[in-house]
């Protein structure tokens, strides 16, 4: 059996080859090893996912794609908690930029984008990654990203300069003061997953004048920052995983377009696209 995981800040989505016609899905919190320790990460799986992990004799191989696994010591925290419940496995882990781009490019080239609860993005030559100066995190970067729209969401609130109708709609469905923000921002863990909840927010307002101006000022923001940093990005297609890229593919292509950024795929969950490429991948180096 092989598991692929594509792992966010939010969640992780896991997926299981139980033979050729049938695969299972598991679901976990994320597990960014820059949040998380290494024993904080094998609680969350034993605790979330028991029942992949008592599979764990029949579990052959592990694909771990996820954010927060940019460098080697990274990698080793992710790797040496899954080791604790697959010791059997042999385990691979890599950002989830790569995995982002094998679910999107294949083995083409092409600039690869994340937009959900974070933000980044990378060039994809075909068979490697090159990350930018991007991946700056929610307090520095993530341009677009939830995180970057929740917090954006959350200062006008408090400082008065929402519509009032609005603030209205925003207090009913989020009754929050300064004290609890602050709490959850400063005081408690995940404080970018704690912001990318607001969010979901954006949908509800898209078609008011304030909700649309700062639609297109977050996805504005993420090509400019972002896409438009690589002085060939026009040559090549651009790919976007991740749900805030998903929920608003009409306006993300139309300002693509407008920039100049010719669109790709648009994904919101990479996991069984990436679980293709692994298993062609694996297929044809046994050829």
């Amino acid at each position: 059996m092989i598991l692929v995981a594509d792992s966010g800040s939010s969640k992780t989505d896991w997926l299981l080859t139980v033979s050729d016609q049938e695969t299972r899905s598991f679901l976990t919190a994320g597990l960014n090893p820059y949040f998380l320790t290494e024993k904080e990460i094998a609680r969350v799986v034993l605790e979330q996912a028991p029942e992949m992990v008592a599979m764990a004799p029949e579990i052959s191989e592990i694909y771990f794609f996820g954010a927060g696994c940019s460098s080697p010591d990274r990698h080793e925290i992710v790797s040496n908690a899954l080791s604790q419940h697959f010791p059997k496995s042999y385990i691979s882990v890599d950002s989830d930029l790569l995995g982002c781009a094998y679910a999107t490019c294949g083995h083409d080239k092409g600039i690869c984008c994340v937009m959900g609860t974070g933000s980044n993005i990378s060039f994809f030559d075909g068979e490697s990654i090159y990350d930018g100066q991007h991946g700056l995190g929610f307090v520095l970067g993530d341009e677009g990203s939830g995180t970057w729209f929740g917090k954006k969401l959350i200062t006008d609130f408090l400082y008065g300069n929402m519509p009032h109708d609005i603030s209205i709609r925003f207090n009913r469905a989020y009754p929050l003061n300064k004290e609890i923000v602050i709490k959850n921002v400063y005081q408690k863990p995940n404080a970018n997953t704690y912001l990318a909840t607001f969010s979901k927010f954006v949908s509800e307002i898209k078609e008011t004048e304030y909700g649309h101006a700062m639609l297109v000022e977050g996805l504005v923001e993420f090509i400019e920052s972002n896409i438009k940093s690589y002085p060939e990005y026009h040559k090549y297609k651009c790919h976007f995983v991740g749900s805030i890229a998903y929920s608003f593919a009409d306006e993300l292509t139309l300002l693509c377009r407008l920039h100049g950024v010719k669109t790709g795929k648009i994904i919101k969950q990479p996991i069984h696209d990436l679980m293709d490429f692994v298993l062609k991948r694996n297929a044809m180096a046994t050829d």
